[in-house]
């Protein structure tokens, strides 16, 4: 198989792995798969994983990209890990309140306030 470029950023803030998006518009399939394949990656390398998922880049997204949000979420928490998010614009945020996926994800303004927030 290819080796094909990364879709996301990653980096650690203590024990947090950061992920943040390089595309501002999560709409293609092609890259929504790449995507889960890399954060089902990242959770699969760590016993309690802690992510958080800064969407401060980001104008649009899937329903797709929801669905892989929430596949994610499940992993994170089946392995007894925290998912948080961060930075979601007004925009996006609507989508989550709408189909009610703000009560189950963790939402914060900013990667700073999320941090400190992780058990």
């Amino acid at each position: 198989m290819a080796e094909t470029e990364s879709r996301l950023v990653v980096h650690q803030e203590g024990d947090v792995t950061v992920i943040e998006f390089l595309d501002r518009n999560i709409l293609e399939e092609s890259s929504i798969q790449q995507i889960s394949d890399e954060m089902l990656e990242l959770i699969s390398k760590t016993d309690h994983p802690k992510l958080l998922i800064n969407f401060e880049n980001v104008d649009h997204l899937s329903s797709a990209a929801l669905g892989t949000l929430i596949r994610a979420n499940t992993k994170v928490t089946q392995k007894k890990g925290q998912l948080r998010l961060c930075n979601i614009s007004s925009q996006i945020y609507e989508v989550f309140v709408i189909t009610k996926l703000y009560k189950l994800f963790e939402i914060d303004k900013s990667v700073e306030e999320a941090v400190g927030k992780f058990k």
